[in-house]
């Protein structure tokens, strides 16, 4: 296998700090980089539908719900992780794109939830489609047996990282 970028930041800590133990630097900066390249791939993928990946995000919590395709802002916040303050103005802009609508829940009249809109469903379709042509040629690099281990063991230190 050829040297990349990170052996090459190996090397000169090996050379300058041999008295360090580098070996991390292998893994974590391999999935840095790779994390970066990934995110920029689909990213601009994403763009072709007019998408940015928070986007792509929101609509595709929404569309993986089922019908009737909505959820409250919270609940929303919750699965992805982000404030509300930050939820508020992706869910404005969605709004803006018609790509997402509020509407009272159909339970509570008070409870105001998203629903995804008739264009949103088509656009998040269409770029999921995409999206996951994109990621299988990202790992047509590794056999299936190897990305079933990549897979598992990304699960085990995602675990250990986020619980």
């Amino acid at each position: 296998m050829s040297a990349d970028h990170v052996q090459e930041i190996l090397d000169q800590w090996h050379k300058e700090r041999p008295d360090l133990d580098v070996s991390s630097m292998a893994t974590v900066g391999r999935l840095h980089r790779v994390s970066r390249a990934i995110e920029r791939k689909l990213g601009a993928g994403l763009a072709r539908f007019g998408l940015q990946p928070w986007s792509f995000d929101v609509l595709a919590t929404l569309r993986r719900t089922g019908p009737p395709y909505e959820l409250n802002p919270s609940a929303i916040v919750q699965s992805l992780m982000v404030s509300n303050s930050a939820m508020t103005n992706r869910i404005d802009r969605l709004e803006e794109a018609r790509w997402v609508e509020r509407a009272p829940a159909s339970s509570d009249r008070r409870v105001t939830m998203v629903r995804l809109t008739q264009t949103g469903r088509q656009v998040i379709d269409a770029a999921l489609e995409a999206n996951l042509e994109a990621e299988r040629g990202i790992l047509s690099v590794l056999s299936s047996a190897e990305q079933d281990r990549l897979a598992t063991l990304l699960r085990k230190l995602d675990l250990s990282l986020n619980g």
